[in-house]
């Protein structure tokens, strides 16, 4: 097996750092879901979060950011079937909205 030649990897205070912001977003996805001012835009601006901080982790806790396109793209595909899967049913169900 031929050794990594791709960019190095971050130190542990950048690690720290991201986990510090996946914080922030989480506890922004609950002040959001009890404000009711956002009750309208609830679901996008979840949405939007969840695909920030899923793209957060596959960049640099599985380390995507250092891997070959190839997986980036395996990711994507898989982040968007599941966007796509949630909306289908929300749709289904009549779930967007107050």
């Amino acid at each position: 097996m031929e050794a990594h030649t791709g960019e190095p990897h971050a130190s542990n205070r950048f690690y720290v750092a991201i986990a510090v912001i996946l914080a922030i977003f989480t506890a922004l996805e609950v002040m959001v879901f009890y404000v009711e001012a956002l009750r309208p835009f609830l679901f996008w601006i979840l949405m939007i979060l969840m695909v920030v901080k899923f793209a957060l982790v596959v960049m640099f806790f599985m380390h995507l950011k250092f891997d070959r396109p190839l997986l980036t793209g395996v990711f994507s595909v898989g982040l968007f079937i599941a966007t796509f899967v949630i909306v289908a049913l929300m749709a289904l169900f009549g779930k967007f909205g107050g």
